[in-house]
């Protein structure tokens, strides 16, 4: 399928217009739409929240009677269910639309291929996969969730040269500079939910939320707390919207946690901690798309470990501090090169005064 320099500007604007809900679409994906006939972009609209109207309804409304014959450019599949809102490929049947491009196929199984079949029988022309992987991408904790049933996971760290986030006396204020640190409230907005570990808590009583100007969402910060260890005076747990997970069966640590404004739940998994492939599941469950992680070396590690992160965003500081700080992952000691994990770079910039490395597996 071939498509042309026009289709391609169209999508991307698309594209772009769907980043317009990167921080406020959960759980849903983010989408833009693109209405254009006879050459003019006659419509335009993004999906903002869930239970709101989506992109396509948005650009038909803008376009009116002349959305009559025109193309449309979406970033994914109409979707052919009722949920909050009613079936947008429905309402673009109904708008007299001649042809539809979709960027990718949805990859939710109430959808999967219906809405672009709904078109099709109704005679429009519909074309699926240009710009697929930009589109992809900007979904991917979406996608990770309908085809996986797990969050997309994020970890971020904040290092020296030398690998070491902390002095051995614990202190780390400041490695990374205020561009560095500015920088990370935008990974932090753009998740669903922000995991941490007890021992982080009670380290640095942080409170994990997003500090940006006009933050309209504030992510679910979830603690992995297998002995019930986090005070229920954390900062952590001001203003509610917290899950704590744990292996331990303590009623009275549970009550008080409660009390505090958190919701607790009992995961238990191998050798006395939280299941954290069963909390993932939940998660996903309960409609989280992308998870950024803020934690020690302990609950990074058994991430890793695990094989559970997706991606790493890892800033560094041109400076070193020495062998006796701490490190950035507790592993298990290798005996052979070939056990060691490796990583594939997907972007390198420069933040301020720090270096950010943008990593995933490379097995991915």
């Amino acid at each position: 399928m071939s498509f042309s320099a026009a289709d391609h500007g169209h999508m991307a604007r698309a594209i772009r217009l769907a980043e317009q809900g990167l921080n406020t679409a959960t759980p849903n994906p983010r989408v833009g739409c693109v209405i254009v006939r006879d050459g003019e972009v006659v419509g335009e609209g993004w999906h903002a929240r869930a239970g709101e109207p989506h992109a396509e309804v948005h650009a038909l409304l803008r376009a009116g009677a002349r959305a009559r014959g025109a193309t449309v450019y979406v970033s994914l599949e109409p979707c052919s269910h009722h949920g909050r809102t009613p079936p947008c490929a429905n309402a673009l049947i109904d708008a007299g639309v001649a042809r539809v491009v979709a960027a990718m196929t949805d990859p939710n199984p109430r959808v999967a291929g219906q809405g672009i079949q709904l078109l099709t029988l109704a005679g429009i022309r519909a074309e699926v996969g240009l710009m697929e992987a930009e589109a992809r991408e900007l979904n991917v904790g979406f996608v990770a969730r309908m085809t996986r049933g797990r969050p997309w996971l994020r970890l971020k760290t904040a290092s020296s040269l030398d690998g070491k986030t902390a002095l051995e006396n614990g202190e780390s204020k400041w490695l990374t500079g205020p561009s560095a640190r500015a920088d990370v409230q935008h990974w932090r907005a753009r998740a669903c939910a922000i995991l941490t570990g007890s021992g982080t808590v009670l380290a640095d009583d942080p409170e994990l939320n997003v500090r940006l100007e006009g933050t309209a969402r504030q992510p679910l910060r979830v603690i992995v707390d297998s002995t019930l260890r986090t005070p229920p005076t954390a900062r952590i747990l001001a203003g509610g919207g917290v899950l704590v997970a744990c292996a331990a069966d303590d009623p009275a640590r549970q009550a008080a946690l409660a009390a505090a404004g958190a919701e607790v739940i009992h995961l238990p998994g191998p050798a006395g901690r939280v299941g954290l492939t069963m909390l993932l599941m939940e998660l996903a469950r309960r409609g989280i798309n992308e998870v950024h992680v803020e934690a020690g070396a302990t609950l990074n590690g058994t991430l890793l470990a695990a094989g559970l992160v997706d991606e790493w965003v890892a800033y560094m500081a041109p400076m070193v501090i020495g062998h006796h700080a701490r490190g950035l992952f507790d592993l298990p000691a290798l005996t052979d090169m070939a056990e060691r994990r490796g990583f594939a770079l997907r972007d390198v910039a420069r933040v301020g005064g720090d270096l950010r490395l943008v990593l995933r597996p490379a097995s991915a």
